[in-house]
């Protein structure tokens, strides 16, 4: 899937939660509110990405270090 399917995939996956009715006028959709929430979600995956790799990292210099004590 391109990154672009993926965003759309994202939005129309929130649109629904972002919508709400009007009297009056009906359903209407919260277009930047769907942006906001598909945003913080690819925002939260990044963040956890980064900090598995953080801490892969850190162990693995924590082992490189055991590794030189026993030297």
């Amino acid at each position: 899937m391109t990154p672009k399917e993926k965003a759309i995939e994202l939005f129309e996956m929130f649109i629904a939660h972002t919508r709400v009715f009007h009297e009056g006028i009906g359903w209407v959709n919260y277009e930047d509110s769907t942006k906001t929430c598909a945003l913080i979600c690819v925002d939260e995956i990044i963040l956890a990405l980064n900090n598995t790799w953080a801490m892969n990292a850190y162990d693995y210099w924590e082992q490189v270090k055991e590794e030189i004590e026993k030297l």
